[in-house]
């Protein structure tokens, strides 16, 4: 049977204080979830869940150290010193 350890990973600092430095102007609230590795014991099986932020009722994704951020899927992205526009038209 295998068996799936998971452990959370906390947002990184830096990249909470942009993103709520960015949502200040827009006079929006983000609400932030740490996202997580999962690693399939015995195995070399890793999977990072991106951190997630959830700005007007719109998920975006964002690794730690990273420059863009991902709209509710990794197939998007912008980055982030684009998210200020990108909230305004929304």
């Amino acid at each position: 049977m295998l068996k799936v350890i998971t452990k959370e990973i906390p947002i990184d600092e830096e990249l909470k204080t942009r993103i709520q430095f960015i949502c200040d102007f827009c006079n929006v609230k983000p609400t932030f979830y740490n996202g997580s590795i999962r690693k399939v014991e015995k195995t070399n099986i890793n999977y990072i869940e991106p951190n997630k932020i959830i700005i007007k009722g719109t998920t975006f994704l964002a690794f730690n150290h990273g420059r863009d951020v991902y709209v509710e899927n990794l197939q998007k992205h912008i980055n982030i010193s684009d998210l200020q526009e990108f909230i305004k038209n929304l």
